[in-house]
């Protein structure tokens, strides 16, 4: 069984998958005068939250699913609801041939649905970029999860298909692995803004804290859908997210990857 200790590892900045490195669209919307104070900080990660956190979420429950398809997990749909009660690593062990094609059928579906959704080339390259950093660690910590089934896409494969992949690893449940990734979205803009706006951290923590409830609604609402095909996951936007992606990626200097 899964540790609440795993979750917070796997939850933590600190884990060496370079998330500290990326703002999550904030340095440029802080540059554009968009974000100016802890009130658009707030505003801005609650929209961040709804967009990229609900797509993120629900595709890295999505991979978690087709990780464990076959298992005894996902055969009784109230037990996967919960914390996995098989060993770390078990459920997503290399298993039957059959098996490994139906998985890697699904992230590949998985791979190309999201791709469809990143419609700014910056930030399907910050994904996938992500994604290797992500799966660097996750072979090291975990060798025998079944990583090869990702799709071999160039650039690499997108983070939240990774990250499912990892905590199906780790033993971890579906809702688990959708809070990972929506709480993933607010905090490293949270920690950017600290940085970029010199703003109080107490106050920024304040602010996080009275989005948790949010965060978990995401986590709820992704964790479910991601039973329906991967045509019909979540597809929220934010065309001036994308716009500022692109204007980022030309800057010569900026404090942050994206």
């Amino acid at each position: 069984m899964a540790t609440p200790s795993l979750l917070l590892l796997l939850a933590d900045g600190r884990f060496p998958a370079g998330a500290h490195a990326h703002s999550g669209g904030l340095e440029a919307a802080v540059a554009a005068g968009r974000v100016t104070d802890l009130a658009s900080l707030e505003a801005f990660l609650a929209g961040r939250l709804a967009t990229a956190g609900l797509v993120g979420a629900a595709f890295a429950a999505a991979a978690h699913r087709a990780a464990v398809a076959g298992t005894a997990d996902s055969a009784d749909p109230a037990r996967s609801a919960r914390r996995s009660d098989t060993p770390a690593g078990s459920a997503a062990r290399a298993d039957a041939p059959a098996g490994s094609a139906a998985r890697s059928a699904a992230l590949a579906r998985l791979d190309a649905e999201l791709d469809a959704r990143t419609t700014a080339p910056a930030l399907r390259a910050v994904s996938r970029r992500q994604g290797r950093a992500l799966l660097r660690a996750g072979r090291a910590i975990w060798s025998d999860a079944p990583f090869a089934d990702l799709p071999a896409t160039s650039g690499g494969t997108h983070q939240p298909l990774v990250l499912g992949l990892l905590c199906a690893a780790a033993g971890l449940s579906r809702v688990e692995t959708a809070t990972i990734a929506a709480y993933g979205t607010l905090t490293g803009a949270a920690s950017a803004g600290v940085r970029l706006l010199g703003l109080d951290p107490y106050q920024v923590q304040t602010l996080l804290v009275g989005l948790a409830d949010a965060c978990d609604g995401t986590a709820a609402d992704a964790a479910r859908a991601a039973d329906d095909p991967p045509e019909r996951l979540p597809a929220a936007a934010a065309p001036l997210a994308d716009i500022h992606a692109e204007i980022h990626a030309t800057w010569e200097v900026r404090l942050f990857a994206s």
